[in-house]
């Protein structure tokens, strides 16, 4: 049986292994990476890495800094964080890239770090982005970079891997967005969360550098850990294009004296002659083949707030949908030939951005904003009403000017539109392709830069192949009554002692919390727990502890309590993202860990408030991987849960689950209940902590 691309690039990274070893999807591996990226998280990182008793950078050449998240914020302490991570890479050698250069992933690929066939990661949920290049780009979480700043490496799980067949071609005015938004609605029942996706087909030769990089970055939202492109002559051609670029004497950032950085055309031609070690093997075998006809595709846009619900453009004119705010930023869609798509809308329509909308603007890099202003495209939007803002992420991630306010509807051609990611929970947000942003910009409603057919996004077809069974993850009946045997050696008892329970409280409790709800009738709702997550003191919780209530309070550790509102949720994983009006003076964010690492057998530590009993621990054993859970009275599944054997009552439910190490690897979302009663079952499951942070925007992003 052949082998995927993401096998191979898997094998070609992982560290330890035989030559020529074969890794298969589902294999544990300790992967070296060619790179790993981090942005303004770069100064959380640094205390987890000095935290682990690090005193150098393994490999200096692979770690990059790249500034982008909050570069509009020049208060003095933003400023001296900054200047902080710039020390830190100029003592140790490393890359780094200051505010105003671009967003990191664009800078990642523009700068040469992105090469076919490379296993490249970051702290950053959209490093999917880099398979456009046939790299395999996926993201880590914060304790995952900083070990891999240690020691060159991590562990990993590889993925599953979905076939994704692109034929035929877009029609025009169809772009790489309504690809990935026609996917993302088309295909929105989980068929590729957590696995990584390789486009193929004739289709996908047709596609520029520019549509790939969109729809790989998207494929974030999508559900996936990856999406890879394949090594052809476009690849070719932008890999060429760039190579000058790298002696460019105005070429930004400062680079250490082992940079990798960059690549020649002798590069090049070797990798082509090579192309077949970054080619997937025609007898691959993949869990899911998916496909869609690219000629069939018309624009749609997302939401609102939900990037799975497609509406048609067409019946967005009829119902003739005001805006108050317009973006066209972000690493998903801010290139060159996005702003060139925005100033032809606006050459073709004339006049200016209509009354009462806000038109927002950024490139993803300040090279493509120079390469814009050289073609007058730049200056063409700016004379028709856009607000320039610097490259940098902004108002995709909610921070810095013309973030969304309460009561606003919204078009974007950003990357998620979850409630709370983009300004204020109370606004709704729409999703949409650079030439559909401006032409609603101009109008002042939703509505499409032509005229397009009235009819489904894409025709599209899903195969189950023979052997996805296999792979398949059990159902609930099946976890509790039936769960697989584990295969010989897949429980594999630590070679180390488990550190005393009191340890591991000692370093997770502090960061644990207490959720109280306040129903709309005034009735106090059930309690559930939390874990702060970062230094703004966010907490990640289970979306049903929170939702549908009227007001939250938060307990911390220290008995600090404060009241809280919901930030960000994912309805599909069953997680929330609260943040409290105030904080404690000493707030002590949780260490996130890896679930990748995890095994059957490993020790299971649950920290949460059942029964009102404040930050109790449970322990147990992690007893299974990758499950689904059917939610009770809605139809739908979670999947790709960690199941675990502890004593869970209601309560812990948003709660951590811990590793022996004392790092958070999952968020609780459930137990097993037979008899509906508020009682211990034995079993329950939490959301990886990858997914549920990832899925959020917050760390990894």
């Amino acid at each position: 049986m052949g082998l995927t691309l993401v096998e191979k690039i898997a094998a070609r990274h992982a560290d330890g292994l035989a030559p020529n070893a074969v890794v298969r999807s589902g294999d544990f591996v300790s992967i070296r990476p060619r790179h790993v990226m981090t942005h303004d998280n770069t100064g959380a990182v640094i205390p987890k890495f000095k935290q682990i008793g690090a005193t150098t950078i393994a490999d200096p050449a692979q770690p990059v800094f790249a500034i982008d998240h909050d570069i509009q914020n020049v208060t003095p302490k933003n400023l001296e964080k900054y200047a902080k991570i710039e020390m830190f890479a100029r003592e140790h050698g490393i890359d780094f890239y200051p505010p105003g250069t671009g967003i990191s992933h664009q800078v990642m690929v523009e700068q040469g770090y992105v090469v076919p066939g490379a296993l490249v990661v970051a702290s950053d949920s959209h490093s999917n982005l880099y398979g456009a290049i046939a790299a395999l780009g996926t993201p880590v979480v914060r304790t995952d970079a900083a070990s891999i700043w240690a020691t060159g490496v991590t562990w990993w799980q590889v993925p599953k891997v979905a076939k994704m067949v692109l034929k035929r071609n877009l029609s025009a005015g169809v772009t790489g967005k309504d690809v990935i938004i026609a996917l993302c609605g088309l295909f929105n029942k989980d068929e590729v969360l957590n696995h990584a996706v390789e486009f193929v087909g004739d289709g996908v030769s047709n596609l520029s550098m520019d549509a790939r990089m969109t729809i790989a970055n998207m494929t974030t939202e999508w559900g996936a850990l990856a999406g890879v492109f394949p090594f052809d002559q476009v690849t070719v051609n932008y890999l060429r294009s760039r190579v000058g670029e790298f002696i460019n004497p105005k070429r930004p950032g400062t680079r250490g004296p082992k940079s990798r950085s960059g690549y020649t055309n002798a590069d090049i031609d070797a990798w082509w002659k090579n192309r077949s070690a970054s080619s997937a093997d025609a007898d691959a075998s993949y869990a899911i083949e998916l496909e869609l006809d690219l000629a069939t595709v018309v624009p749609h846009v997302s939401g609102p707030n939900e990037v799975k619900t497609m509406v048609s453009l067409t019946e967005m004119q009829r119902k003739h949908v005001p805006i108050q705010k317009a973006y066209l930023l972000s690493c998903v869609n801010a290139r060159v030939a996005d702003l060139h798509d925005a100033a032809e809308v606006v050459r073709a329509r004339g006049g200016h951005v209509a009354a009462g909308v806000e038109f927002y603007l950024a490139a993803a890099s300040a090279e493509v904003q120079a390469k814009a202003e050289s073609t007058g495209d730049w200056q063409t939007l700016l004379d028709a009403g856009a607000i320039p803002l610097p490259s940098g992420c902004g108002a995709c991630i909610g921070l810095g000017r013309g973030v969304v306010q309460k009561g606003e509807i919204a078009i974007s051609a950003t990357n998620r539109n979850f409630k709370g990611r983009m300004g204020d929970r109370d606004a709704q947000v729409y999703l949409g392709s650079p030439a559909v942003v401006a032409a609603s910009a101009l109008a002042g409603f939703i509505c499409a830069p032509k005229t397009f057919a009235d009819r489904a996004a894409g025709t599209a077809v899903r195969r189950a192949l023979p052997w996805a069974a296999v792979l398949a993850a059990p159902a609930l009946a099946v976890a509790i009554s039936t769960a697989p045997v584990p295969r010989p050696g897949e429980v594999q008892p630590s070679a180390t002692p488990t550190p005393p329970m009191s340890e591991v409280y000692a370093k997770v409790a502090p960061s644990v919390v207490q959720i109280k709800t306040l129903r709309a009738d005034g009735t106090l709702g059930d309690a559930g727990s939390g874990v702060i997550i970062d230094d703004a003191g966010d907490i990640l919780t289970a979306l049903h502890v929170v939702q549908n209530a009227q007001s939250l309070t938060v307990v911390f550790a220290d008995g600090t309590e404060s009241k809280a509102v919901i930030i960000s949720e994912v309805a599909a994983s069953d997680i929330a993202a609260i943040r409290p009006a105030n904080t404690p003076a000493q707030l002590l964010p949780a260490t996130l860990g890896s679930p990748s690492s995890l095994r059957i057998g490993d020790d299971a530590i649950v920290i949460g408030n059942p029964f009102t009993l404040t930050r109790s621990l449970s322990t147990g054993v992690i007893s299974g991987l990758d499950r689904t859970v059917q939610v009770p009275n809605q139809g739908r599944n979670l999947t790709g849960l960690i199941q675990f054997d502890a004593a869970v009552n209601p309560g812990s439910s948003g709660g951590p689950l811990v590793n022996r190490d004392g790092e958070v690897v999952g968020i609780v979302t459930g137990l097993v209940n037979p008899t509906g009663q508020p009682a211990f079952s034995g079993v329950g499951f939490a959301v990886t902590i990858d997914t549920a942070a990832g899925a959020l925007g917050v760390p990894p992003d």
